[in-house]
């Protein structure tokens, strides 16, 4: 059998790495159970809802979900609403999914990686463009 002993000043080290790696699995159960209760609530007026990410903070009492609608800016305005009104149903839903210590308290954001990535591709192409037309 072999023993491993660990200096005392790694074990914040080591515990921090343990802490992360915990936080971010609960993150992503965060996600697919709120992906899940959302999937249940009636959206069909607000275009096509997805959850991209869930973010919680390490104290477990916080977190962020982030979604991206397919749809025209009054619908992704209207998707936000909606999902602030119903919070203390997904709130609720989501503590009797999950077993934690905490249920953390959600805030919805729009996630807007796509519409940024779609405006980055423009620049790109008008830059090709002025190249080719030098």
């Amino acid at each position: 059998m072999i023993q491993v002993v660990l200096p005392a000043r790694s074990i914040p080290w080591v515990t921090i790495i343990m802490n992360s790696h915990r936080i971010e699995r609960v993150s992503e159960l965060v996600k697919r159970e709120v992906s899940e209760i959302v999937q249940e609530l009636n959206l069909t007026d607000c275009g096509f809802v997805t959850i991209t990410a869930a973010d919680i903070s390490p104290d477990l009492k916080e977190g962020r979900v982030y979604l991206s609608v397919i749809g025209s800016p009054e619908q992704k305005q209207r998707a936000l609403d909606t999902l602030d009104r119903q919070h203390g149903h997904i709130q609720r839903e989501l503590a009797t999914r999950i077993v934690l210590k905490y249920t953390p308290r959600l805030k919805f954001l729009l996630d807007e990686t796509e519409d940024r990535a779609s405006h980055i591709e423009q620049l790109l192409d008008q830059l090709d463009d002025e190249q080719t037309h030098e």
